[in-house]
């Protein structure tokens, strides 16, 4: 009951750009929290009483879901799988979080909503899809807040915020690239969330720095690339092997395979009015992909190489500073498609992979380091993470 009570004291005062959310229900949670607390039988359960607010391309039955548009808004008579295990693990859900239309873009301006503000980075864009949930982390609002990631929409928000952002694994088949998550204030919260148990002793692993970007022709801003930097030294420091990688030769074939998919997935998308000017785009441009195109893209994804001969992968998180709201969506389409993947140029191969990956800030300079796992299972890869993240900065 009382981190319920923290919550709508930290929320007051607030508006819809500042605390990322798109849908508030306090006196539902507060029912929520008292009926945990009257029956003991629920006062065992892992996550009794954490407030977890849920982002809104998912139902929550009761609630409104937006899809990151106010065409799209429906009211939820179910609630998703993923989130209906979060309730019977003890959780409280205070609320829906903003997402960019249908999760479709790295940035957060849902189509007749309000966009989110970076709380670490005024007037600049808080990363998307899941940038609602990043600002609530960031602000302090909650601990940890549920997330999805089909192209690095975890981990590109955790870090333009400078908080945690964890893709579990997922499998790949058939073109999957979505999976469901949470952006946290601590490695140590993710792998709660995730029912992992970190290692109490780290082995020696060999960490792939890949310090240039996958998918696009562009420079790594200081900011981001002394992080990677950084993050190595400690790793060296801390007894493992740290050695220089490169991008694959088939980087580029891997990503126009991840962009057909993706394309494809948003060509199956109802068309609703208005939608925002990327939703047409990508949609329009997943018609023209045929079934062999699409065949082909998928066989692709399933050849994929190692990224590197290494346990894990080490980059930044982002190429630049988060840009400002509207420096994406003021450009043509086609452009502003190739500055999201300038700015995010190495998230989406583990998407395309299914292997698991995390953002933490790291160096103290606003900037976030990626770790992917080539051959660790998550509880290590978290805690290699835990070896070179930053404390979070205090709440806003």
């Amino acid at each position: 009951m009382q981190a319920v009570a923290d919550f709508a004291r930290a929320i007051a005062g607030l508006g819809p750009t500042e605390h990322g959310f798109s849908h508030l229900s306090i006196q539902r949670a507060v029912v929520r929290a008292e009926a945990l607390e009257r029956t003991p039988c629920l006062c065992s359960r892992p996550l009794h009483g954490m407030v977890i607010p849920v982002k809104d391309l998912y139902d929550v039955a009761g609630m409104p879901t937006t899809f990151g548009s106010r065409a799209r808004t429906r009211l939820a008579t179910r609630t998703e799988p993923f989130v209906r295990r979060l309730l019977e693990r003890g959780a409280v859900i205070p609320g829906k979080t903003a997402a960019s239309e249908l999760g479709l873009t790295a940035y957060t301006e849902p189509t007749g909503l309000p966009a989110v503000d970076n709380p670490r980075w005024p007037g600049r864009t808080p990363g998307g899809s899941s940038g609602g949930a990043a600002v609530a982390v960031a602000r302090g609002l909650v601990s940890a807040a549920h997330a999805s990631d089909g192209g690095g929409s975890i981990r590109i928000p955790a870090a333009a915020c400078a908080v945690v952002g964890y893709k579990p694994p997922h499998d790949p088949t058939g073109g999957a690239l979505s999976t469901q998550g949470f952006i946290t204030r601590s490695v140590e919260a993710s792998a709660l969330l995730h029912e992992l148990t970190l290692p109490t002793e780290m082995s020696r692993l060999t960490v792939g720095l890949l310090a240039d970007p996958l998918f696009a022709d562009c420079a790594v801003s200081e900011r981001w690339g002394a992080a990677a930097e950084r993050a190595a030294r400690l790793l060296a420091d801390a007894g493992h092997r740290v050695i220089p990688v490169s991008p694959p030769p088939q980087a580029r074939e891997v990503f126009a395979a991840f962009r057909t998919i993706f394309s494809a997935r948003a060509a199956t998308i109802a068309p609703a009015e208005p939608s925002g000017a990327m939703v047409r785009h990508l949609h329009a441009q997943g018609l023209l992909i045929g079934p062999e195109d699409l065949a082909r893209a998928q066989r692709v994804q399933a050849a994929m190489p190692a990224l590197a001969a290494s346990d894990v992968v080490l980059s930044p998180t982002l190429a630049h500073d988060p840009p400002p709201i509207g420096y994406f969506s003021d450009l043509p389409p086609e452009e502003d498609f190739w500055a999201q993947t300038r700015w995010t140029p190495w998230a989406s191969w583990f998407n395309m992979s299914g292997q698991a990956a995390v953002s933490v800030p790291c160096g103290g300079a606003g900037a976030s380091v990626h770790l992917g796992a080539m051959t660790v299972p998550p509880e290590v890869l978290l805690g290699l993470a835990r070896e070179v993240s930053d404390d979070v900065a205090p709440a806003l």
